[in-house]
């Protein structure tokens, strides 16, 4: 029934926000995983979600929440990730009535389930759900109603993208997710990435079209690049997959 309602939602996904202000947004860092949150709130309704939490700063997330007013409906993961534990479940402990979300096609476990094309609504404002399959085969980037933001998750870094040797990946499947998924949004789309590992914080779908050194190859030279990359499994990798795959409908301690 969730994901009915989530589709219905859709229909209206063409709204602007409408008077009222923009869209509250907050980016939080986890410096171990080098993770990006994300606050999102309707400051007139006060309804929030939280999108790709840490379980080591759900507490500081959950205290945001609470001293900004706001209620969260939706802790929102982008997929499975592999360098971290999700914090769904530790809010869905601390703020009684979150939800955790994640895609159908990622095998995971959550409150509530997602595909292509749904929409997560908070207030005046929604999130579309794109699949962007490649890193893994749930990945999903979710776009802002109005086109002015989408949260990439690791499909798309700021100058790079997420890796594909690990968790059913595929470099050709990803170019493609990108490219049909991600770079068809209005050039002035701000990109907020799951991750980033050299200071940045947001780039714009135009930037990363014509400079993201991955994205602009070819689809044969990005898979042979990605084919090569030969990088160190990450170190968290054997307890986050397992704890991620309850998503958060697991009590913590996981």
């Amino acid at each position: 029934m969730a994901g009915v309602a989530l589709r219905v939602a859709g229909r209206q996904l063409s709204q602007r926000s409408g008077p009222g202000g923009p869209v509250l947004l907050r980016q939080m860092f986890e410096p171990v995983s080098c993770t990006y949150t994300y606050l999102l709130g309707d400051r007139e309704t006060r309804e929030a979600v939280l999108i790709d939490p840490v379980l080591e700063t759900a507490p500081r997330d959950a205290q945001l929440v609470k001293e900004l007013g706001l209620r969260l409906l939706y802790a929102v993961n982008t997929h499975c990730h592999a360098d971290h534990i999700t914090g769904s479940g530790m809010l869905r402990s601390l703020l009684p009535g979150c939800q955790s979300v994640i895609s159908r096609r990622s095998g995971a476990q959550a409150d509530l389930h997602i595909d292509d094309g749904d929409t997560i609504r908070f207030g005046r404002f929604a999130l579309e759900t794109r699949a962007s399959p490649g890193h893994t085969p749930g990945c999903v980037t979710f776009v802002l109603n109005d086109h002015s933001m989408a949260f990439t998750g690791d499909a798309l870094l700021i100058r790079g993208c997420g890796r594909t040797d690990f968790q059913q990946g595929c470099a050709k499947t990803l170019y493609n997710s990108v490219h049909k998924k991600i770079f068809t949004l209005p050039g002035e789309c701000l990109i907020y990435p799951a991750h980033d590992y050299h200071g940045f914080t947001v780039s714009t779908v135009g930037e990363e079209r014509t400079l993201n050194p991955r994205l602009t190859l070819s689809s044969e030279e990005f898979v042979k690049v990605m084919d090569n990359l030969n990088l160190p499994k990450p170190e968290q990798i054997d307890v986050a997959v397992p704890a991620n795959m309850q998503c958060g409908v697991q009590t913590p301690p996981f």
